[in-house]
């Protein structure tokens, strides 16, 4: 990521042309992903500055040789190649994506696999627990309330 400045020095214009050629109609839009803006510096990846310096190389030509119509090509092809790329780049990402969603999908199912097993688990163990606590009261009931003091005493 370079700063205006330094691609305007490399180039050989001023910041203020840079920033100009930036705003034009054609490169407004064309730029857009490549430039981002940190603390009020605007920063532009290498594809925004290959954009630009052809931008600014077309313009040169434009000047030597007027009537050329290949400039415009060269700058339409210049733009299709780094869409190109940028479209490459963004099959990389979605293709890794599907990947972690499969991932994650796969630890959901486990998830939910451990969690019906759980809920099976505490389910056994509460049918025990009831069941103990039925058989508990059912020997209270038959013995009554008045031999809980008898058994203790000889």
């Amino acid at each position: 990521m370079k700063t205006i400045k330094q691609i305007a020095d490399e180039i050989g214009v001023t910041k203020q042309a840079v920033h100009q050629k930036r705003k034009s109609k054609l490169l407004s839009t064309a730029l857009q992903p490549f430039t981002s803006t940190v603390e009020g510096v605007v920063y532009i990846s290498v594809d925004g500055e290959n954009l630009i310096k052809s931008a600014f190389s077309a313009i040169d030509r434009k000047h030597v040789y007027v009537n050329e119509p290949s400039t415009v090509d060269g700058h339409v092809d210049a733009i299709i190649s780094m869409l190109q790329r940028e479209l490459e780049v963004k099959n990389e990402q979605i293709t890794i994506k599907d990947t972690q969603i499969t991932d994650l999908q796969t630890t959901i199912n486990n998830l939910l696999d451990r969690l019906a097993a759980a809920q099976a688990s505490e389910q056994a163990a509460q049918i025990l627990h009831a069941s103990t606590i039925k058989r508990l009261a059912d020997s209270d009931e038959k013995r009554g309330w008045w031999q809980f003091w008898k058994k203790d005493k000889p």
